[in-house]
């Protein structure tokens, strides 16, 4: 069998591939554990300093839920179905929304049901021109269950988000872009390259910096806004003494002009 999702770090970049193409990249249980695992290995690396992640295949980046496996927690009841695929999936999506270093998905076709809510998690992603994307869970009987009913509201707004939520329609990639779910729509053969490029406009900068405004923006957007500026104030605190500050203004410093004087 398939190890059910890739690894591959170059150039400080991770890339992680969910390796399921016949499935169309269905999140069953093990690729979420594999996930999950791949992301504790990445975040103890000091050498990768940001993941991309995508679907295997030319069909999709993941399609959603395993559902044969899914229907068979449903059938051991309530208190399985919730211990096995809720709190693993919803597991999965916090994880990424708060890991340290930026998280980038390359949605190279379907991002359906948990394929969008991971799209929703991440920190930013890119969309190749084929992308397509749908909250169909409501045709199933149930709500998004991987963090859906609460991300995508808080993305698109609270009508907006419904009315995806409710209907469960798919809609294209340049509609994902107009309610903030991706950031770029590019040509599908020039998606990974986006992606990387994306990734070395962040890497180029003090990777403490880059966590510290990751974690200030994913704590405070679920704060009133004064305790979000205490976030912001402990993150810029704990950078105080770092290296990469000092040499950041030192740096400026020695590109400005001499003070003005005035007579």
């Amino acid at each position: 069998m398939p190890e059910p999702i890739l690894l591959e770090m170059t150039d400080g970049i991770a890339l992680i591939t969910l390796n399921r193409p016949e499935q169309l990249n269905a999140l069953n249980y093990a690729l979420i554990d594999r996930l999950m695992a791949a992301l504790d290995r990445i975040e103890g690396d000091a050498g990768v300093r940001a993941v991309i992640l995508t679907g295997a295949g030319e069909r999709a980046f993941s399609a959603g839920a395993d559902i044969k496996e899914f229907s068979d927690s449903v059938k051991q009841g309530a208190d399985v179905a919730v211990r096995d695929f809720v709190r693993r999936g919803q597991a999965m999506t916090a994880r990424l929304e708060a890991f340290k270093k930026p998280v980038i998905a390359a949605v190279n076709g379907l991002a359906f049901g948990g394929g969008c809510e991971i799209t929703e998690a991440v920190h930013l992603a890119v969309a190749s021109d084929r992308a397509l994307f749908a909250k169909p869970e409501i045709k199933l009987g149930m709500p998004p269950t991987f963090g859906g009913t609460q991300r995508l509201p808080r993305l698109a707004g609270r009508k907006r988000g419904l009315e995806l939520l409710l209907a469960g329609d798919p809609f294209p990639p340049d509609h994902a872009r107009e309610i903030g779910l991706i950031n770029h729509i590019v040509p599908h053969d020039q998606l990974l390259t986006a992606a990387r490029e994306l990734a070395g406009r962040i890497t180029r900068h003090s990777p403490g910096a880059v966590a510290g405004t990751i974690t200030a923006v994913t704590r405070g957007l679920n704060m009133p806004i004064a305790e979000g500026l205490l976030v912001e104030s402990e993150q810029f605190a704990a950078l105080v003494p770092s290296r990469d500050l000092a040499e950041g203004l030192a740096a400026w410093k020695q590109r400005q002009p001499a003070k003005y004087v005035g007579a």
